[in-house]
């Protein structure tokens, strides 16, 4: 059974690099689209410091973890109503974009992951990381990568 990972942030570049994926990729038998949210730090609700108190209250950081989880379903789902095949799941995962989506493609024995990039280069790459080259050096499957321009 071959399975492929979808990745999106629900972007325009990160839907079209979706499609495109799907449409040069032979017909996978399980379709992921995926998204990952931002893990807050559960040390928010916690005072440590000894000084000022907690960031947040355990209500508070539930509430914007459900509202992250809740956007990213939201993420998932649009892009998954716009694919024209079968046997399409959805996954919302919390972590680092780039190891989370590695982690996951391992977790379901991924045969691929589609992904797009923005082609960031130079020094905005150095210092904002690239989560297309995180994935292509470690994803434990072959890697679809879509371009802006494509």
């Amino acid at each position: 059974m071959s399975t492929v990972l979808l990745a999106t942030d629900g972007s325009e570049l990160a839907v079209r690099s979706v499609l495109a994926g799907v449409a040069v990729l032979r017909p996978a038998d399980v379709h992921i689209v995926v998204t990952v949210v931002d893990g807050l730090d559960p040390s928010l609700t916690q005072d440590a410091s000894g000084h000022a108190g907690p960031s947040m209250s355990p209500d508070e950081y539930a509430s914007v973890r459900d509202q992250r989880l809740a956007e990213g379903r939201s993420v998932v789902d649009h892009t998954a109503s716009l694919l024209d095949v079968e046997a399409v799941q959805t996954r919302v995962i919390e972590g680092s974009p780039g190891s989370a989506l590695c982690a996951l493609a391992e977790e379901v024995s991924a045969d691929a992951i589609v992904l797009g990039t923005r082609g960031r280069s130079g020094i905005r790459r150095a210092l904002l990381g690239s989560v297309s080259d995180y994935v292509v050096r470690n994803a434990p499957c072959a890697v679809v990568i879509v371009g802006a321009d494509s």
